[in-house]
């Protein structure tokens, strides 16, 4: 008889208060691990498994790179850490990006899913864009799982609704009712179910927790995909087209990935970037120009006092262009993002 003794937790805005409300209804002889990642910026100090021991009845601590795995335990990716699953011990290493975010969802949803089986449970909480959702889906082929915090109680929506709309859920709850459920569910036997075509656990570096700075990572690692015509917004290599559990995922060869959703904003976000290095520069160029000009006409060279005007004008009219495009300027002159600055 398997048991559901794993149970891997994603979480971005909004996280903490769905957290908090999900272990304050867990129970104190909890026969599982419980193991979360929540997105912080790199430079945080993390007082989440504070957060969460005050919250409910099981201790919480942050994940530690080789430590063995306790059940009746929470582990929590410290910041800038990738929290892996194989074997015994956790894996707490600084790999590649995942979807903009270390730690990521996906690769304790992935490692989880290939080492443990139908004895995870995956939960998607409150949180903008789509990570964990492929995770999700590999939990769910492996014959684990899969929870997502019902949309209407999510503070951020995004990742909830992400898994909603592309992963077989086998429940989605509000956070205090998917404490109440693990209740039940970590005492119920996991179904032994092994989807074909999914990598052997021996096979891959990421699933057996070996992953390390700049290797590959993931199912894909040995079989990187589909050339997709894209760069990595993060290193500038090749992005390959792979699916980690159905769900179309982008990977360079550094091992930086993204989702469709997280690729399209991370590409905007680089755009936005370029763009105000763009203003800035024909700002420069403008003013250069003027102070040119104006030294010219001290001089009495009315013709090169002319040209630099004239190249001013040119670089304040392009850098106009710009903003009113940074701008979301509405063609009456009215900026519908009076707030947007350079950052």
């Amino acid at each position: 008889m398997t048991l559901r003794d794993i149970v891997t937790i994603g979480a971005s805005a909004g996280g903490v208060e769905a957290l908090t409300q999900l272990v304050s209804h867990l129970p104190p002889d909890l026969p599982a691990a419980v193991f979360v990642v929540m997105h912080f910026p790199a430079e945080s100090r993390s007082v989440l498994p504070q957060i969460l021991s005050r919250a409910g009845p099981v201790p919480a601590v942050h994940a530690a790179d080789g430590d063995g795995i306790e059940l009746g335990r929470i582990y929590v990716a410290p910041p800038d850490r990738h929290l892996l699953l194989g074997g015994p011990a956790m894996r707490v290493v600084r790999g590649p990006r995942e979807n903009g975010h270390r730690p990521a969802v996906d690769p304790l949803f992935r490692t989880a899913a290939a080492n443990y089986g139908s004895r995870v449970v995956g939960i998607v909480l409150s949180g903008a864009l789509d990570d964990g959702t492929a995770g999700l889906a590999v939990i769910k082929a492996r014959g684990g799982t899969a929870v997502a915090q019902s949309p209407e109680d999510a503070l951020v929506t995004g990742m909830p609704t992400s898994a909603l709309e592309n992963v077989d859920l086998d429940y989605s709850l509000p956070a205090a009712e998917i404490g109440l459920l693990l209740h039940r569910l970590t005492r119920e036997p996991g179904a032994e179910r092994r989807a074909a075509g999914l990598p052997r656990v021996e096979e891959d570096g990421m699933e057996d927790g070996r992953m390390q700075e700049g290797e590959v990572v993931g199912p894909e690692a040995k079989r990187i995909g589909e050339a997709s015509g894209f760069i990595c917004p993060e290193c500038g290599g090749s992005l390959w087209e792979t699916q980690d559990g159905g769900i179309v995922q982008y990977r360079c060869h550094v091992g930086h990935g993204y989702s469709a959703d997280s690729l399209l904003g991370e590409q905007s976000e680089a755009l936005e970037t370029a763009l105000w290095t763009a203003y800035r520069a024909l700002q420069e160029r403008g003013a250069l120009a003027r102070r040119l000009a104006t030294r010219a006409r001290q001089r009495q060279h009315a013709l090169t006092a002319d040209r630099f005007q004239e190249q001013a004008e040119e670089a304040d009219a392009r850098a106009a262009i710009v903003r009113r495009a940074l701008s979301n300027d509405d063609g009456r002159g009215r900026s519908q993002d009076e707030g947007l600055r350079p950052a």
